[in-house]
């Protein structure tokens, strides 16, 4: 069979519900869907459910809220896969009556002797069943697999987009079972009849399953379907080079957004995660659709480095629209269990994005820069703060405060009231710069103290210097 190649592009992510959606099943899906949104194709999302046992629907939720936090949507209704096992069946019994497979009486304890005896040998413990061939008038009234006939000879070539050719000998594979002896068919038959069924022209998946793909090619062959385009793409490692785990930290997608990592930075930092367009490392969600191919992923594993992460989330908020910027956070917050913002913060945050973006590499980190205009009078003093705000900077700012009073509230005018008072008091504006970030915020770290003062008003402002200059350290 040839792989499909001129039909519309077609890809899926078929996850499976047993856990949260890790970073390497986001990864995957956000290749699939750069890879079909890029060529005006489709993505399909398939839960692979068959695992009765270990597949809950708390674990499926959780997928559908992690590629929703992505901004991975999906063409048309999800697929479970255990609601299609009739149709797995029928095409199990297809292959049957196509001679293409067959009915195996042997049991676990003949297979496992079979082993053995091959392992002392010193042959291939590959099962060979004595049934491929066997006569139907020998078959005994008792429970029974399906297996698939492998060819015994040849070799099964994988044309892969990501590993290139991959040659297998069909002498090195088994007569996979397709039904197993209660009926159920197995997962191996069940995603080729479901990526045939759903039109899908690449698999695009992790290239632990690039074995899998020529066990799966045997089905394609014997029922005369198209092979879709293969690609396999290398796992994730951590830091330390080995596969990502629990050690690493952070695993599943919602773990990343309690986090406080903006959707748009975790975008580009996964695609960039083993695929690379040049040296571009900071990209927009276009330029990623535009750019993205199978051709640029590599095949050496990547490695997670959560530096790189924050650097490219920092790029994001930075230029990020203000409006769907402080929607994200309330997004955020809510993730994190952390409170929604009163109407009062929320237009607070409005008004002072502009000066909250820059330097934020995580949402947590713009909350802090935003403390000045989410806390309200009087201000609690952290401990910078409150040294800040010793008995010589109180009596700075009662003197100051005057000056404030009569300055129309503009920026242009507040510099140069603040600059002219500093040459008065023959010092300099940095060290008047202290004590007003404590008196507006009750913090050291802040963005600039004219921006504070213009995203507060002079109400506020004045309300806030006030209670500093008369109160000082016993606030904090």
């Amino acid at each position: 069979m040839t792989a499909m190649s001129a039909s519309p592009v077609v890809t899926r992510f078929a996850p499976s519900p047993t856990g949260f959606l890790h970073i390497g099943g986001a990864r995957t899906a956000l290749f699939n869907w750069l890879y079909a949104r890029g060529r005006g194709g489709q993505f399909l999302l398939r839960i692979e459910d068959t695992d009765r046992a270990r597949s809950t629907p708390e674990a499926t939720d959780a997928i559908l809220k992690g590629l929703d936090w992505l901004g991975l949507d999906h063409d048309g209704e999800v697929v479970s896969q255990f609601d299609r096992a009739d149709r797995h069946t029928e095409v199990a019994l297809s292959l049957l009556d196509k001679g293409a497979a067959y009915k195996c009486f042997s049991t676990q304890d003949e297979i496992s002797a079979f082993r053995e005896k091959a392992k002392e040998e010193g042959r291939s413990t590959l099962f060979q069943s004595p049934w491929r061939d066997a006569d139907p008038a020998t078959f005994p009234d008792a429970p029974h697999v399906i297996r698939l006939k492998t060819p015994t000879e040849g070799e099964t070539v994988i044309e892969d987009e990501v590993q290139g050719r991959v040659v297998i000998r069909n002498d090195q594979l088994d007569d996979m079972i397709l039904l197993r002896s209660d009926g159920t068919p197995v997962y191996m038959l069940a995603v080729v009849v479901d990526d045939h069924d759903m039109g899908v022209t690449h698999v695009i998946r992790g290239d632990d399953h690039l074995n899998n793909a020529a066990r799966q090619m045997g089905i394609y062959t014997a029922m005369g379907w198209d092979v879709p385009v293969w690609a396999h793409i290398p796992l994730i490692h951590g830091p330390d080079g080995k596969k990502l785990s629990k050690r690493h930290g952070a695993l599943g997608v919602d773990e990343y957004q309690k986090m406080g990592y903006p959707a748009a930075g975790m975008r580009n930092y996964l695609a960039r995660l083993g695929w690379s367009h040049g040296d571009d490392e900071f990209f927009t969600d276009a330029q990623a659709t535009e750019w993205f191919d199978l051709g640029g992923i590599g095949k050496s594993p990547a490695r997670f480095d959560f530096k790189k992460l924050e650097n490219l989330c920092g790029q994001h908020i930075a230029v990020a629209d203000d409006a769907a910027l402080l929607q994200e956070i309330e997004a955020y917050l809510e993730a994190a269990g952390l409170g929604d913002l009163t109407e009062t913060q929320r237009s607070g945050m409005a008004r002072a994005m502009y000066c909250l973006k820059d330097r934020a590499k995580t949402f947590p980190e713009l909350l802090e820069k935003a403390h000045f205009v989410l806390a309200s009078a009087p201000l609690e003093m952290d401990e910078k703060a409150a040294a800040a705000l010793d008995p010589v900077s109180r009596g700075i700012l009662v003197a100051l405060t005057p000056h404030l009073q009569s300055a129309s509230w503009s920026r242009e005018e507040l510099e140069g009231v603040m600059a002219a008072f500093a040459e008065a008091q023959g010092t300099k504006f940095g060290k008047l710069a202290g004590p007003m970030r404590a008196a507006l915020a009750g913090r050291s770290v802040t963005p600039s103290v004219f921006d504070m003062m213009l995203v507060l008003g002079k109400e506020e402002s004045l309300l806030r210097i006030g209670q500093a200059a008369a109160s000082g350290t016993e606030n904090g």
